[in-house]
């Protein structure tokens, strides 16, 4: 190649046109040798590498939606979920949620019985005047509460609660009204007859010590079996309720509730276990709310 067409290639070479940027759409001048290289490998053209570096990034500039943070954060495209918002933390998450949580549940009231006040839902007292010992309520103050949750619980349920159910409260009860019962009138209402043993009278005559008894009795006399009442244990000062064919029958209506109640219970089983005497058992569930004295005793009195 001769020199002067060297030289004039070179010129060609190095003719600056006008370029559009891949990322910011600004227009710059490039040599025609660049542009053609551009061109032939597929490559993007930049006016700047600030533009290169931007185009690079797979991440997208959110603002965080905690109000109290606002910090301005990226996150990659491919790991934003579509939700109605984003933060920059989980500490800040669970500060906006918390808030937009309480915010939206009504007021609650003060923990403390002499006051009472209106208080949002994530506090328990209006202030740290009111945190109290709850042993040094005021008497009174105890009666109240329990009668309020005797009468709660009538009103929800429609009948008298056991024992077991009034939870934490049944000592402080039989501490301040002497026994369950009494606590029961307090609040207007009857005590349960099926588990407070009231007396009453059989179809054929027995007394029998509660409702329980007498259902079992009643039962027993409707398909006439022979059954005597309050048959005493043999060698002990225990009695059973009914006694049929040489078994015991006995109504554990207390079962699980008193202390000394089980202990007894279990004493009349070993007495049984070492005479070889059957004994029969029975329990609340198997009386209320359904009665299952037909499966529970066709099996083992009239086989």
């Amino acid at each position: 190649m001769q020199p002067w067409a060297a030289r004039s290639l070179n010129k060609n070479y190095m003719k600056l046109l006008p370029v559009k940027c891949s990322f910011c759409g600004k227009k710059f001048y490039r040599s025609v040798g660049r542009i053609n290289e551009s061109k032939k490998s597929g490559w993007k053209q930049f006016c700047s590498p600030q533009c290169l570096s931007r185009l690079r990034i797979t991440k997208q500039l959110l603002t965080c939606a905690n109000p109290a943070c606002g910090q301005k954060f990226y996150r990659k495209i491919s790991q934003i979920k579509k939700v109605k918002r984003s933060f920059c933390s989980s500490s800040c998450a669970a500060v906006f949620n918390n808030h937009e949580y309480y915010k939206n549940l009504p007021p609650s009231l003060c923990a403390n019985p002499l006051c009472k006040k209106p208080i949002p839902r994530r506090r328990k007292y209006c202030s740290s005047a009111h945190r109290i010992n709850p042993k040094k309520i005021p008497e009174d103050l105890h009666r109240e509460q329990i009668i309020n949750r005797i009468k709660d619980f009538y009103r929800k349920r429609k009948r008298i609660p056991v024992k077991r159910e009034m939870y934490g409260i049944y000592r402080t009860a039989r501490y301040l009204f002497g026994t369950w019962n009494n606590t029961v009138k307090a609040a207007g209402l009857k005590p349960n007859p099926v588990m407070f043993s009231e007396k009453q009278i059989a179809n054929d005559g027995h007394i029998c010590d509660s409702v329980a008894e007498k259902i079992i009795d009643d039962w027993l006399s409707a398909r006439k079996i022979i059954h005597q009442r309050n048959i005493p244990y043999p060698e002990s000062p225990y009695i059973a309720d009914f006694a049929i064919n040489g078994k015991l029958v006995e109504f554990f209506g207390l079962a699980g509730e008193i202390k000394e109640y089980d202990e007894i219970t279990a004493t009349k089983r070993k007495i049984c276990a070492r005479l070889k005497i059957p004994l029969v058992e029975i329990y609340p569930r198997d009386l209320f709310p359904i009665e299952n004295l037909d499966r529970l005793l066709s099996k083992q009195l009239l086989a």
